[in-house]
């Protein structure tokens, strides 16, 4: 039995390495640094709650990734229904779509958003020759809730498309020959069945947005940074590392709060739902 459980161990072996080097050193680097530099004691995050400016930025940086969560939402779930119902032809280009950013820098998309968002843009022109504009866009939240948006969908589209894929279509004509709207059959029975990959892909989004760094200091502006870069300039600009340290801390602590709030949530959702 032992030389049969070694084996799968030894596979797992190069991974915990690496994650071990690339993910646990820096994280644990990143929590003694909030506990002991310049000196130890709670300093560092007595000088982030005091501040009004740290809890402002911690606030933008939580809303702005809701915003980004909700909009990647609204789009991406007709999008996955779309995959979903379309034949294997127009299936293929849909996923195509959604796979084409993978293959494209971080750096080249959102300076592509530079450019695009310009008060003299392609969207200002274009909505200029529908009698609308110009709006500012570059240099704002939108700006860079747009950006942040069209980067993270496709970590909304494939979560949705797995479970979406999975449920059973015949579900919805037997509703509507019980006697239910069509409508109200999607609402009471497809979307609740489709809630898992709803919950996956807000829950990646959310968290992913939390620590960009390029698209809102590309797109953004200075005084409407966002808590990645307000932990690049005290680590980079002011070498504060333990200032950094602890605002890292504080956003990974919400974090993980609220992942296990969501956990629990949909735990008693489950229960409910069993029941």
């Amino acid at each position: 039995m032992k030389e049969r459980t070694a084996g799968p161990a030894l596979l797992l072996l190069p991974a915990l390495i690496a994650l071990g080097v690339f993910f646990l050193y820096p994280l644990v680097t990143m929590l003694i640094s909030a506990f002991t530099d310049p000196e130890p004691g709670l300093g560092n995050f007595a000088w982030f709650f005091g501040e009004r400016a740290n809890l402002q930025v911690l606030g933008r940086t939580f809303s702005t990734a809701f915003w980004v969560t909700l909009v990647a939402l609204v789009l991406s779930y007709p999008y996955a229904y779309a995959m979903t119902i379309a034949g294997a032809k127009a299936r293929a280009i849909l996923t195509l779509l959604v796979l084409v950013p993978f293959w494209t820098s971080l750096m080249v998309r959102t300076f592509a958003w530079v450019i695009l968002l310009q008060d003299t843009g392609v969207i200002n022109k274009l909505l200029g020759t529908l009698g609308m504009g110009p709006f500012s866009l570059i240099r704002t939240q939108t700006g860079v809730v747009i950006g942040m948006v069209q980067l993270l969908m496709p970590f909304m589209v494939l979560p949705l498309y797995a479970v979406m894929s999975g449920i059973d279509r015949r579900l919805l004509p037997a509703a509507t020959s019980l006697g239910a709207h069509p409508v109200k059959a999607f609402l009471k029975v497809y979307v609740p069945l489709s809630l898992p990959g709803v919950s996956a892909g807000c829950l990646t989004v959310f968290i992913s947005a939390l620590g960009f760094y390029v698209t809102p200091a590309l797109l953004g502006s200075p005084t409407d940074a966002l808590i990645s870069q307000q932990i690049f300039t005290q680590v980079n600009g002011l070498l504060k590392w333990g200032r950094g340290g602890a605002m890292g801390v504080v956003l990974l602590g919400l974090t993980l709060a609220m992942i296990a709030l969501l956990a629990l949530t949909l735990r008693r959702t489950g229960r409910k739902v069993t029941g």
